[in-house]
């Protein structure tokens, strides 16, 4: 009886010890089954990836991210608080600390209150910033911080006067905060016309199929050798996200604009010297012109003898209203911007008019404005 006993607390020890064995050695099968796998090093890049990287390294070191912010009044704290407004990308324009970017990016800083802006360069440093000067009629600002010269890298510049569609370029920007983000795409189209905040048309605009999404409006447009050839401003997009179609300022546009508003705060343009009524006036009228509501004293409009609109006692029209430019029909103010838009200060000017109903033409210089 002991020994049956025994026999039988035998065989449970060894199979216990069978068992135990067997299991560890599955488990040591099981966990060499789910070991990593050798992996390889990288293989060369290819020279059209070099070259893309090499952009990158040498562009983005000018590109920043621009945050504006305003102090507002903590309503459950009876103190204040300050709380972002918006955000977006700027480049570096030169080691004086300038920086160029939207005139939309940083619309709130023109608001009444304690508005500021904020400037991150690719180093993560931040720095307090000043606005400088604005255009909106081709939103284009600048923005201005006290950083050594040491750290800002201004961006080359290139020109958009011999762009071709089917280039390649190269878009870095903020998407949605998420900073020194690259894009790549083509030259879609040019010669794009697209609104300005203040309702003017931008002309010559590039139109890129290269990703361009909130956050990115200010940032560098650039050619296959790191050279600005634009300002990433604009999209088309039913969702309000990236569709394919975006646009760029021309650098040619900035290089004019920016050193105006570093100098003086404010950019400069040809006009005639008039002030014109608004097209609603026409329009309410049922003419097709620019009705003009005053000719300043001193301006070159009142040296070339242009006369303002206006309705006499009979009702009847009187004065001039603008036609044409240079043979060129006028008929609102978008109009008389485009073709005053591609001329000089300085440059003479024919104006077709109506003059108390009559064909009428006249010469005139155009003027600063």
């Amino acid at each position: 009886m002991f020994e049956q006993k025994s026999l039988r607390v035998g065989l449970v020890v060894v199979c216990l010890l069978f068992a135990y064995f067997w299991g560890a050695s599955l488990s040591d099968r099981g966990n060499a089954a789910v070991q990593p796998r050798p992996q390889l090093s990288g293989g060369a890049f290819s020279a059209n990836e070099q070259g893309v990287i090499d952009l990158f390294r040498k562009a983005s070191p000018g590109v920043v991210y621009i945050t504006t912010s305003k102090l507002v009044r903590n309503p459950f704290r009876f103190d204040l608080a300050r709380i972002p407004e918006g955000s977006g990308t700027g480049f570096v324009w030169d080691d004086k600390g300038h920086i160029v970017t939207n005139y939309h990016v940083i619309a709130s800083l023109l608001k009444e209150g304690s508005n500021k802006a904020e400037v991150r360069l690719s180093d993560q440093s931040t720095w307090p910033a000043i606005l400088v000067g604005v255009a909106r009629e081709v939103d284009i600002a600048v923005l201005r911080i006290s950083a050594p010269a040491e750290i800002l890298q201004a961006i080359e510049l290139g020109t958009s006067g011999n762009l071709q569609v089917g280039q390649t370029v190269f878009a870095i920007g903020n998407p949605f905060g998420f900073d020194q983000t690259l894009t790549t795409g083509v030259v879609s189209a040019l010669g794009r016309e697209i609104e300005s905040p203040s309702g003017t048309p931008i002309q010559d605009v590039i139109q890129t199929d290269a990703a361009i999404n909130r956050g990115n409006s200010g940032g560098p447009l650039l050619d296959s050798s790191g050279r600005l050839i634009g300002m990433n401003t604009a999209i088309v997009s039913p969702s309000g996200t990236y569709a394919g179609i975006g646009f760029a300022i021309p650098v040619d546009t900035i290089n004019r604009i920016a050193p105006q508003l570093i100098v003086s705060g404010k950019s400069t343009r040809p006009g005639l010297g008039i002030t014109a009524h608004n097209d609603v006036v026409a329009q309410r009228l049922n003419i097709r012109g620019i009705l003009i509501r005053d000719v300043p004293g001193g301006s070159n409009a009142a040296k070339a003898g242009l006369r303002p609109t206006a309705v006499d006692a009979y009702g009847k029209i009187v004065g001039d209203i603008i036609v044409g430019i240079d043979g060129v029909p006028v008929y609102s103010a978008k109009d008389l911007y485009r073709q005053l838009q591609s001329r000089e200060i300085g440059d003479s000017v024919t104006l077709e008019l109506i003059r108390d109903g009559r064909p009428f033409s006249l010469k005139i210089e155009l003027q600063p404005i």
